[in-house]
């Protein structure tokens, strides 16, 4: 398997043109079955396996449970800062200095995946409620001075998600840790 396949195995986002209702939608589910799934994939995983990395020079498991939910609670906070200022510029942070620090390097998943499972439903909860006017609220990412929508974030995270599950899911079927389902 090449380093590209290993890096994205279900490839980089590509945002439809139009965002339809339908997209929203789905992403939105993915959103809201995401930490079951995730729970499943990992929850009798051993610390040796936990702290195996999923790719040459990658995060281990442990690492890529415990960044998805720093980046989720950023998100989150990045929705209500779009919803409530008038484009607001986000703030960006190093995901990878954060991978690195003690917590995410030894902390029990269990922490993450707790915080994953109330972040989604609360996540979840706001995003059902949101009007088509808001949706197409932006916020301004500074790498690029790009503005990002709230439809378009949706999609990211739902990508997100099923980007890191896919990191975890093709380690535990290469190593045999799972079979295919």
């Amino acid at each position: 398997m090449d380093l590209e396949h290993l890096k994205y195995p279900i490839g980089k986002f590509k945002l439809p043109i139009p965002v339809t209702a339908n997209h929203i939608e789905k992403w939105i589910a993915t959103l809201e079955g995401f930490p079951k799934q995730l729970i499943a994939l990992v929850n009798n995983l051993t610390d040796e396996q936990l702290d195996t990395p999923y790719r040459p020079k990658g995060w281990t498991i442990r690492q890529v449970i415990h960044h998805i939910s720093d980046s989720h609670h950023n998100s989150y906070t990045r929705f209500k800062w779009t919803l409530t200022e008038d484009k607001p510029v986000i703030k960006a942070y190093f995901e990878d200095r954060w991978a690195e620090l003690h917590d995410s390097k030894s902390a029990p998943i269990l922490l993450s995946l707790n915080s994953i499972s109330a972040l989604h439903a609360k996540w979840v909860y706001l995003l059902k409620g949101l009007h088509t006017e808001e949706l197409k609220q932006v916020f301004i990412h500074p790498e690029g001075n790009t503005e990002v929508s709230i439809a378009e974030n949706i999609g990211v995270y739902a990508w997100h998600s099923q980007h890191h599950y896919a990191h975890i899911e093709q380690l535990l079927l290469k190593k045999e840790w799972i079979k295919k389902r």
